[in-house]
């Protein structure tokens, strides 16, 4: 980590040109007095990550600088391609002639060629990052087989070389890419089954987003040198709480515990609240096998019917999880809260653990009922309730200080013992599921603002303000429903926002509403800068309760746990760790947003295999948007499909995108009317639902 920062250091300044890339790294190791081994090594873990490249012959640039960027290659079908920036709202338009033989996907560097109002358009001159793997479907043409890839951003067939699996016509199958200055093929490892097969088309989703279920050797070998229990040698400087009432509330198929809780109530009428956390930075040193391969996951992937960790099992499902009746280490934010919800002092240690009861949000929802719970649950009911008291007082504070709660329903499907999808619903969220919600985010929240006040380089989750167009628009589509709304203030507050939903509530479109206000704010991310989170309406937030399924939690635990070994940091060390935490959020934004892609694509793919025998029956929906070639409606089990402009009761079309309304010569379909559509065609190939609409049920309100 030391030659990193230095070597960008060095070439931040004006770039350097040194012949020969061991004059390069003598020069490196003498000027900072750092071992050659370690400069090259980090060297060239910096040109694999895209933070520097050779502008010309010995001559290096730190990137971004001098109109240089990095980022993610977006194909098209016609060939020429987008370049998504992080952190930039819009992309570099990327002409055919320019792709430098990217695909789509694939992490680039490309240099500026021109700005204006219109955008930006640049040339791709290096791929440091090529994408490794291609699903498809095998073809063969004449005598040759060839794969034609899933993906539809890759405008051209691979053509398979010679590999010891056999593969047969309509094999879907996954191909490590191969490319030289000329052509690009492919070499088969992997059948995934017959390109009908749902569990093939899911695999194939997985594999296409880079994901894969098991770990590499060398990452197996080292975590199996582990212990699997707690060590006398690692008790040692550690609060012991084994003695405590300590337990955790999962869902009942949870494996991977890295949260647990404690309450009692304080003498001045307040409580003393434990959020005892996995202290994985014990075991997953920085650096280490385990440590890289966390990295490049950065986070744990939830599918219907697996989980894709972040760590091997021996770390997520065995020595880090806080199971029941074991000594677990832990990292223990103890917070002081007063009557009404606030932490008034806190303390972070290192501990020791012993869960005492694993429970469930099913039971423990029976219990702050009243209702009748299993023995274990009934073991704790004092605490759960003493918990439930707080987490209302809690909610209601955060209410009052304008945080924002959405309602948005999430699937929930249900499976047979073959692993076969047979029904999906809403997924439950109740008093138990925020109850753990309102402790993990109070935690969060105490941690982010101690070391946000002392100045310590730190990983922070930050969700900033809506972008003012966006808000605009939902005052039209609001005026469009006869909502009188008030006038938008200079600056967009979360308190803002909550007045807006207030105006809509208990109405027949709220949850439509809900929606369309979620899809004007900007996606939460990762930041080395404490910039708040405008959704909690929150000064100071971080991720520090899941360092288990979560790279930057697992960041900020060794920095934690640096800090309460060593006192405050050197010069030297802080400027280390502001690169490293600029690096780990930056890689785990991109980790989480390819994550959810692959979720709800998989999602997608398994309300498309449920509803393909459902074909010609009707059903009730909401129209959940509006676009130029057609309308989506959402179903009351969240299925969303498409009714085809082509295919709507009307003709020439004009989009109001403000007003979220189509509007036709004679018709007009607006976000939130609730219509009857009939099931015509759910394509599990294509994770696509068609509908045709039969008839309005229910009309969105006009503003007078």
């Amino acid at each position: 980590m030391q030659a990193k920062s230095k070597i960008l250091a060095l070439l931040e300044k004006d770039g350097l040109a040194i012949t020969g890339l061991g004059n390069l790294f003598s020069f490196i190791s003498a000027t900072y007095s750092i071992d050659m081994e370690e400069v090259k090594k980090d060297f060239y873990k910096l040109m694999g990550e895209g933070l520097i490249y050779e502008i010309g012959k010995g001559k290096f640039i730190t990137i971004p600088s001098r109109g240089y960027v990095k980022g993610t290659f977006i194909g098209n079908a016609k060939g020429f391609g987008f370049v998504e920036v992080p952190n930039e709202e819009d992309d570099i338009f990327i002409p055919a002639n320019m792709c430098g033989g990217a695909i789509d996907g694939d992490k680039v560097i490309v240099k500026l060629c021109s700005r204006s109002e219109e955008g930006s358009d640049g040339q791709v001159v290096s791929v440091y990052k090529p994408v490794e793997y291609v699903t498809g479907v095998v073809e063969k043409i004449g005598k040759t087989y060839f794969v034609d890839p899933d993906n539809t951003r890759i405008p051209f067939k691979i053509k398979l070389i010679s590999n010891s699996l056999r593969v047969e016509e309509n094999d879907k199958v996954t191909i490590k890419v191969n490319r030289n200055k000329v052509n690009v093929s492919g070499t088969v490892i992997e059948v995934l089954g017959k390109c009908d097969d749902v569990k093939a088309c899911e695999l194939a989703i997985i594999r296409d987003h880079g994901l894969f279920e098991t770990f590499p050797e060398h990452v197996l070998a080292e975590a199996r040198k582990l212990p699997q229990e707690v060590l006398p040698s690692q008790k040692q400087g550690r609060r012991d709480l084994t003695k405590e009432t300590i337990f955790t509330i999962d869902g009942l198929d949870a494996k991977d515990l890295d949260d647990a809780i404690s309450i009692e109530r304080t003498v001045e009428g307040g409580y003393k609240l434990g959020v005892h956390i996995a202290d994985v930075g014990e075991y997953v040193k920085y650096e280490t096998e385990v440590d890289e391969e966390a990295y490049n996951r950065g986070t744990s992937v939830y599918f219907p019917t697996s989980v894709l960790p972040m760590l091997p099992k021996e770390l997520s499902n065995g020595i880090c999880s806080l199971n029941e009746g074991v000594e677990r280490l832990a990292l223990t934010c103890e917070m002081i809260v007063d009557e009404h919800g606030n932490v008034k002092s806190h303390q972070l240690y290192e501990s020791v653990i012993k869960s005492c009861a694993r429970l469930n949000y099913k039971d423990v929802y029976k219990c702050l009922c009243g209702e009748e719970s299993d023995e274990k649950t009934a073991s704790v009911k004092e605490e759960l309730l003493i918990m439930h008291e707080l987490s209302q007082k809690i909610q209601a504070k955060n209410r009052a200080n304008g945080s924002l709660d959405f309602e948005i329903p999430e699937v929930q499907f249900v499976f047979d013992e073959n692993g076969m999808a047979v029904d999906f619903e809403k997924r439950e969220r109740n008093d138990a599921h925020r109850l753990i919600e309102d402790f993990m985010v109070l935690a969060n929240q105490t941690v982010a603002k101690e070391f946000c006040d002392r100045k310590i380089p730190f990983v922070y989750r930050i969700h900033e303000s809506p972008r003012k167009e966006k808000v605009l628009s939902v005052m039209e589509y609001l005026k469009g429903l006869g909502v009188k709304t008030p006038r938008i203030p200079e600056q967009v507050t979360p308190t803002f926002y909550q007045e807006i939903l207030k105006l809509t509530s208990d109405q027949p479109f709220t949850e439509t509403v809900n929606k369309v206000i979620l899809r004007s704010m900007q996606k939460a991310k990762y930041m080395n800068e404490c910039r708040g989170h405008f959704g909690l309406a929150l000064t100071y937030y971080c991720h520090f309760t899941s360092p288990i399924r979560r790279y930057p939690d697992l960041t900020i635990h060794r920095i934690i746990k640096e800090i309460l070994h060593n006192g405050e940091l050197g010069y030297q060390r802080s400027d280390e760790l502001l690169q490293f935490t600029y690096e780990a959020s930056e890689q785990s934004s991109l980790t989480e947003k390819n994550a959810d892609k692959t979720e709800r694509e998989v999602d997608d793919l398994w309300k498309a295999y449920l509803m393909k025998d459902r074909v010609g029956e009707s059903f009730e929906g909401v129209i959940s948007s509006v676009t130029n070639f057609g309308i989506f409606v959402e179903l009351e089990n969240t299925v969303e499909g498409l009714i085809k402009i082509e295919d709507l009761p009307d003709s020439g079309f004009l989009l109001l995108e403000r007003q979220l309304k189509l509007k036709g010569q004679r018709m007009t379909f607006a976000v939130g009317d609730r219509v009857r559509v009939k099931l015509v065609a759910s394509n599990i190939y294509t994770r696509k639902i068609d509908f045709a609409f039969e008839s309005f049920i229910e009309r969105r309100k006009t503003a007078q």
